[in-house]
């Protein structure tokens, strides 16, 4: 468990890394950049996207809830990522750490502008947080999903769902927005902390997923299916399921993706094929990174990929916080009080 949450983060944090010197390009241009082949590797060293930095403070604000929660009873989960997500705001607003800062914004590697979307920084900038209740604007871009994955490790798989839901309503407030990042998280869930097989657990979101939005189920049940025609002789297109762009289609992505690379022997594969297209190569990345990591933990990862990696030891750290947290097994209570 500690080491799948630990791989979910890493795993993601990977994926964003190589997709980010392409996700603008279309196909052509990245074969004509980096080989027929396309972009085989992250670069060195492995810069992450504004999603990553924002999947740490989903971890940062999930953990500071569940320590308040263990603590003194007080469970508020999406306020206190909606805290950590305006502490990231300062991180894009000012050049270094202030004086006396704890926690990530003590850290300066955070203070980078990786070109976040306008969605976000306009959504964090409001008086009062988004919810799916209450939507502050009517987006359903990928960047909403690609930082909902912490909430997989939540106590259960309603309580994951709903937390993907909300954290992603925080900045996105089209249906299809966030959705998507609840039925990731309820993935997360169930691969790492209930271990269920893979195809079972997506079937399982999708059934899920169907209650609340049926494009997002369509999008993804058309993943399964074409991945259940594929017979491994030819080239993984996902393409054929758009850009990437929405958070439904950068999840369809990467379903396909893994149910066509399920095995931990194929996780370069299934970073370059979920990076190589037409569209939000980061993010459709970024998640298929975070699926395999959820199910395969860190063992899948490649080495030389992660010892390229920025922040690799924050990754792994609050990853495996995330899983400890998941099993009550004791961990630095303290860097999150």
């Amino acid at each position: 468990m500690v080491d799948r949450g630990a791989g979910c983060l890493l795993g993601g944090a990977l994926g964003d890394a190589l997709g980010a010197p392409v996700q603008y390009l279309g196909l052509a241009d990245i074969q004509r950049e980096h080989g027929p082949e396309g972009v085989m590797g992250p670069p060195k060293p492995a810069l992450f996207t504004d999603d990553t930095q924002l999947t740490l403070f989903t971890a940062d604000g999930y953990l500071r809830a569940w320590v308040r929660g263990k603590r003194t009873g007080e469970w508020e989960p999406s306020q206190m990522v909606w805290h950590s997500y305006r502490r990231w705001l300062i991180t894009q607003q000012q050049p270094a750490p202030e004086r006396g800062a704890i926690g990530l914004l003590a850290d300066e590697r955070l203070y980078e502008s990786r070109s976040p979307g306008l969605t976000c920084l306009r959504a964090l900038a409001a008086e009062t947080p988004s919810t799916p209740e209450n939507p502050h604007n009517e987006s359903s871009g990928c960047n909403g999903v690609t930082r909902t994955a912490p909430a997989g490790f939540a106590p259960s798989a309603q309580i994951a769902y709903d937390l993907g839901c909300r954290f992603a309503a925080l900045t996105h407030g089209g249906t299809g927005g966030w959705v998507s990042g609840g039925a990731l998280a309820l993935l997360v869930h169930l691969l790492a902390v209930k271990a269920r097989p893979l195809r079972e657990a997506i079937d399982q979101v999708i059934g899920r997923v169907l209650r609340d939005d049926t494009y997002t189920a369509t999008v993804l049940t058309r993943a399964v299916v074409l991945a259940d025609e594929h017979d491994g002789s030819s080239s993984v297109r996902v393409d054929r399921l758009g850009s990437g762009w929405t958070g439904p289609e950068a999840l369809a992505i990467a379903v396909y993706t893994v149910l066509t690379h399920p095995k931990p022997s194929q996780f370069v594969d299934a970073m370059r094929a979920a990076a190589n297209h037409s569209g939000g190569s980061d993010a459709t990345a970024a998640l298929t990174g975070n699926v395999l990591g959820a199910l395969h933990g860190t063992d899948a990862l490649p080495r030389d990929w992660l010892m390229g990696l920025e922040m690799v030891d924050v990754l792994d750290a609050m990853g495996r916080d995330l899983g400890s947290s998941a099993v009550n097994l004791d961990f630095n209570e303290d860097r999150y009080a």
